[in-house]
């Protein structure tokens, strides 16, 4: 069996293993959509694949949809190449249940798939003719928090967007910049109005990706590339709409194992691939079957039936809000940030395995119970303590998910400011200070202590994939395991840092803490487990 157009035809095949196909015709979608496009969908990878694709072909099998979603890459061309177009935009969906039991399904809700650069023409021109469009209704994102950032840490503006800024919107290089310019290709096909949504776990996601579109528009307007009429549509939010979202769903990296088992049911080229941008992605994605999407409902050019998708919710903007608070801030996130580094240090792979250890349930608890939940509010659509109740007696300890505990510290400190900072910042509005927290400060001096790539052993690793590698190791380059005394200044440098942490952690009254505790692990071997044990036992 081949997971391609003509390789579905083989219906006894699919059927004796266990893959249900989809109740539609995808060729026939792929050339509806292809003609009047509806949904766009930048960031490729999978969590768009497994869960706005999913969403998507509920639609599509429903009968409440006849177009799908042009899928846009902006950052690995490789997906495309490798992961699109040899299996013509389909989709194995493998769901993995806590009870071991998989769910195999094909989606095949993708019509075509973009490298959305101008290094490609033809698919360059592909791009402009999408936006141009009247029948385009939405654009979501996938690309994570970085993929919104036009400057580092310090506010320099990165020189990739530099460059855009100052050569225009003909041939940008930047996901925002290159976003920016299909909207100006909009604008001059009739400004129709359009909503972009994103879909990353970012606070406030719409209003992030809202200011980076305008910085791109003023700094073309300042360069003359642009007039003020176009400023004019981008910041008017009934012509171009940034609803805010909450999105759930936990997605690891690609199975070896599940690979194998689709291959011994006779499926061919399953195998995950590695990209030259460090991507790891295969023909089919394994998630959990949990899923929550809370969307604004705002559309300014009307929007597909999203809420007769699996877990969505279409409301207002201060229900997503709160519901993104909750998650991100207190129920899921923070443990993955707390637990992801603490896991790499003591030997772990699996985060189901992390989940096991007594002291690393214990801090997992105090970051969601004790320190989140008390400073969160009720969005009322879901309720907070059944959310992490959920989270932390079925998804966390899930086995078969597979979750890795390098891959939760993946990009981490682009989020320790909305899964930490929010809630540091939080205790201070309430009570002056946030002296009293006592498993956040525990959790950052763990990320610390994993920045320097070595373990609670002695051995060294790699650490995952994050922006701030080069910048925070630099800082590191004089402390050194077995030397406490080592620690000193470079470390204000960070806890300091409110771009980080959104929170300077010394006006906090936690920084001296974290610093303790940092000084504490890196005592010798086997220093970051007898830490954790000592302040855990200080909390009862």
């Amino acid at each position: 069996m081949r997971l391609t157009y003509h390789g579905l035809h083989d219906l006894i095949s699919w059927e004796q293993a266990g893959i249900l196909l989809p109740s539609y015709d995808p060729e026939k979608i792929s050339a509806e959509s292809q003609q009047h496009p509806a949904w766009v969908h930048f960031g490729i990878g999978n969590i768009f694949r497994v869960f706005l694709g999913g969403i998507a072909d509920d639609l599509l099998s429903a009968g409440n949809v006849v177009q799908g979603i042009t899928g846009v890459e902006t950052f690995d061309f490789e997906v495309v190449d490798r992961i699109y177009r040899p299996f013509d935009n389909l989709i194995l969906s493998v769901i993995l249940h806590e009870d071991g039991h998989e769910e195999r399904k094909v989606l095949a809700p993708v019509a075509e798939a973009i490298k959305g650069s101008p290094a490609f023409p033809e698919d360059w021109q592909r791009l402009r003719a999408v936006f141009a469009s009247p029948s385009l209704q939405m654009v979501s994102f996938t690309i994570t928090e970085k993929g919104y950032a036009l400057s580092d840490s310090a506010g320099r503006v990165f020189p990739a967007v530099q460059k855009d800024f100052e050569e225009g919107p003909a041939a940008p290089s930047h996901a925002m910049c290159i976003l920016t310019a299909m909207l100006l290709e909009r604008f001059r096909a009739g400004a129709v109005p359009i909503a972009l949504v994103s879909m990353d776990n970012c606070s406030q996601n719409g209003n992030l990706l809202r200011q980076a579109v305008l910085s791109v528009a003023r700094a073309w307007l300042d360069r003359g590339y642009v007039g003020q009429d176009f400023l004019e549509y981008v910041a008017d939010e009934e012509k171009v709409a940034f609803p805010w979202t909450m999105i759930d769903k936990i997605t690891p990296r690609p199975s070896e194992q599940v690979a194998q088992r689709l291959k011994d049911c006779g499926l061919e080229d399953m195998n995950p691939v590695l990209t030259s941008r460090r991507t790891y992605i295969a023909p089919f994605v394994n998630a959990e079957g949990p899923q929550y999407l809370v969307i604004e409902d705002h559309f300014p050019n009307g929007r597909p039936p999203l809420e007769q998708g699996k877990g969505v919710y279409l409301t207002d903007r201060n229900t997503v809000n709160l519901a993104e608070r909750m998650k991100v801030t207190a129920c899921l996130n923070p443990i993955h940030t707390a637990l992801g580094p603490y896991g790499v240090l003591l030997g772990y792979d699996l985060f189901s395995d992390e989940m096991k250890d007594p002291d690393m349930l214990q801090l997992a608890r105090r970051v969601g119970y004790k320190e989140g939940l008390p400073v969160v509010q009720d969005p009322g659509i879901l309720s907070p303590k059944a959310f992490l109740d959920e989270c932390m007696n079925h998804r966390f300890p899930n086995p078969y998910l597979g979750d890795t505990c390098l891959r939760l510290c993946t990009d981490a400190s682009q989020g320790l400011g909305v899964r930490f900072g929010v809630t540091i910042r939080s205790y201070m509005e309430k009570y002056g200070t946030a002296s009293a927290l006592r498993g956040i400060p525990l959790a950052i001096a763990g990320w610390l202590r994993y920045m320097m790539g070595v373990d609670d052993n002695g051995c060294p690793y790699e650490l995952a994939p994050d922006p701030l590698n080069e910048e925070v190791t630099a800082l590191f380059q004089d402390i050194r395991l077995g030397h406490p005394e080592s620690v000193t200044e470079p470390l204000r440098a960070i806890l300091s840092n409110e771009n980080i942490f959104f929170v300077d952690l010394y006006q906090a009254g936690i920084a001296e803490k974290i610093i303790r505790l940092f000084r504490s692990e890196i005592a010798g071997t086997g220093a970051v487990r007898a830490t954790v044990k000592k302040e855990i036992s200080s909390w009862n």
